[in-house]
């Protein structure tokens, strides 16, 4: 692993616990066994740094949660999965994300984060956009497909689903109940099911 690689990973993992505004450089250098020079030679700024661990945690969110949606046909059940990799992939990963969803722990911060550096904030919402996006795709391909009761209405569903994940989320990064997560998880996938045909 190089140096770069490695403070990319020791700032992910902090960001995910204490958030951007709550790292200091001085934690990403000592965890990541790094120089202030060895930092900036890779990385301008912190902001700089937050960027590039956005990036790498997207390529980590699609690795966990996107893995063996190709393989399925049904849009249902490609939901079901996604919300299973959430749980069981992505969410309970303590190796890359102590704290839980970055993306969830930094949108906290977001009113900060928006007024000092609005194009982070813009990258993170635009991620949610996604994951919004997609979950409304599928449950338009299922109700087209006749599916789906024809009374659900995709938007709100999406809306739903991606509100229960991020709450998911959020109450496992603080209690880290693999309990508590299990049910949140499995009533969002209990209430697709009902409404499936």
């Amino acid at each position: 692993m190089t140096l770069k690689e490695k403070i990319i990973q020791e700032s992910s993992r902090l960001f995910s616990s204490k958030g951007f505004s709550g790292t200091s450089i001085n934690e990403i250098l000592e965890a990541a066994g790094a120089s202030k020079g060895g930092l900036y030679n890779h990385f301008k700024t912190k902001e700089e740094l937050f960027s590039a661990v956005l990036s790498e945690s997207r390529k980590i969110w699609r690795e966990k949660n996107l893995a063996g949606l190709d393989e399925i046909e049904s849009p249902i059940k490609k939901i079901k999965k996604l919300l299973e990799n959430y749980r069981d992939r992505y969410l309970i990963d303590s190796g890359n994300l102590p704290g839980g969803c970055i993306f969830v722990r930094v949108s906290v911060e977001s009113a900060e984060i928006g007024d000092q550096w609005p194009h982070l904030a813009k990258e993170i919402n635009e991620g949610f956009d996604r994951l919004k996006f997609m979950v409304k795709g599928f449950l338009d391909q299922a109700k087209n497909g006749g599916q789906l009761r024809n009374e659900t209405n995709t938007e709100d569903t999406a809306d739903m689903i991606f509100s229960g994940m991020l709450g998911a989320s959020v109450r496992y990064g603080m209690d880290k109940s693999i309990v508590n997560l299990n049910r949140t998880i499995n009533s969002l996938i209990e209430y697709i099911g009902s409404l499936a045909l």
